[in-house]
């Protein structure tokens, strides 16, 4: 375990690192390799207030699972020393940590981000950064109802209750279930997506009949909700730069019995006249950091300004390709003013024939909103943290 600890503490992908020690210790039990799991994963979540109770921010992997275990968990001192592999108890600071890095166990500078971003909801947030996501589902309206699927879900054993803020999204509720095993799955009845993401899809509002392009289609899984938003009718462009994903995006399409999927190798020519676009843009992805245990340790400062060129280039993009009265859709998973209100500002600035509109007008509560915009967060709405901005071209172009 300790070696494991180890590469994760250096750097290495909790979730490979995992992968990899149970498929080297085969002969775990069941109860085993899920402790090995909860070592793994909040070793590498919690190192920062691990350290500050050992009062040692470079404290070795037996020290902070010692302190993981007697100091967080509560396990008395001799069981947690023995199982960490001490020879003894070592001792604990008490009492809080004084700075939200260290009670949230986050990079000093991300930190610091979150609290200029949020001001006095910061501390509420990145608490939630440190509890697991949801497991929620999308279901296809195009082959059955939400109401429809959760009854099949419960006859194959899956208990769910349904999404708060997405007509689409159902909860799985209990133990994590294998998805993949289920025949609802295999047939494309639903599709595993965190609410807040098929919020983005909604936004779009594509309808039969029309041309929509999904500009940074990745996987494809919003690409999927639109294809079912248009009843597999009209034209449904997807782009992507990574091959490899547009490949698994036409294996799911084949699933969920979408036929009218255009995957795009290259990006689609200026003037296409799409009625709806897509920009779901790379982004710094802050918003999901807790779907994954490490993913704030294996961050840096230029993070919140890497991709601030490509998102700009992509949205100018989208604005090349929707015609007169079509509606672009800017799309990010982070919290970051520097890669939403600030591109779309500057956007706006530079395109006087694009107005924004208020997101979701007639369906989307106004809780989901800050300063017109799309904003949802993991502590205010239970979902993964979006932006999105509904930019509408001038009919008349």
């Amino acid at each position: 375990m300790s070696d494991a600890l180890a590469r994760v503490l250096s750097g290495d992908p909790a979730e490979r690192v995992l992968d990899r020690t149970l498929r080297a210790h085969r002969d775990l039990s069941r109860e085993g390799r899920q402790a090995l799991k909860e070592a793994v994963f909040n070793v590498g979540l919690w190192r920062r207030r691990l350290g500050f109770l050992l009062d040692s921010p470079d404290a070795p992997p037996s020290a902070l699972l010692f302190a993981l275990m007697h100091g967080l968990v509560g396990v008395p001192a001799s069981d947690a020393a023995s199982w960490a592999g001490l020879a003894a108890p070592v001792p604990l600071r008490t009492g809080t940590p004084p700075s939200l890095a260290l009670r949230a166990s986050l990079p000093d500078w991300l930190a610091d981000h979150f609290s200029r971003e949020l001001g006095t909801e910061a501390e509420d947030f990145c608490a939630h950064l440190n509890v697991p996501g949801p497991i929620t589902l999308r279901v296809n309206p195009a082959r059955l109802s939400r109401e429809a699927l959760a009854a099949r879900l419960a006859s194959e054993g899956v208990s769910t209750r349904p999404g708060a803020w997405s007509p689409l999204a159902l909860h799985v509720e209990g133990p994590r279930p294998n998805l993949y095993a289920l025949s609802s799955l295999r047939e494309g009845l639903f599709e595993v997506q965190d609410e807040g993401s098929q919020l983005l899809g909604l936004l779009v509002e594509a309808r039969p009949g029309e041309t929509v392009v999904d500009l940074c289609a990745g996987a494809g899984g919003k690409t999927l909700q639109l294809g079912a938003a248009m009843r597999d009718s009209g034209r449904l462009l997807a782009y992507d730069p990574d091959a490899e994903r547009l490949d698994r995006l036409q294996q799911r399409a084949s699933r969920a019995a979408l036929t009218r999927v255009q995957v795009l190798r290259t990006p689609p020519s200026p003037g296409l006249d799409a009625d709806r676009v897509l920009a779901d843009v790379p982004c710094s992805e802050l918003g999901s950091l807790r779907r994954g245990p490490d993913l704030r340790f294996r961050l840096t400062p230029d993070s919140l300004s890497r991709f601030t060129a490509v998102q700009r280039d992509i949205l100018a993009r989208a604005a090349d390709v929707v015609r007169p009265g079509g509606r672009v859709v800017y799309a990010t998973c982070t919290v970051n003013r520097a890669e939403n209100q600030d591109v779309v500002v500057d956007f706006l600035r530079s395109h006087p024939d694009f107005h924004a509109v208020r997101p979701g007008a007639g369906w989307l509560p106004d809780a989901c909103l800050q300063d017109g915009f799309l904003f949802v967060t993991p502590h205010r709405h239970g979902t993964d943290g979006f932006f999105a901005a509904v930019l509408e071209r001038d009919p008349k172009g």
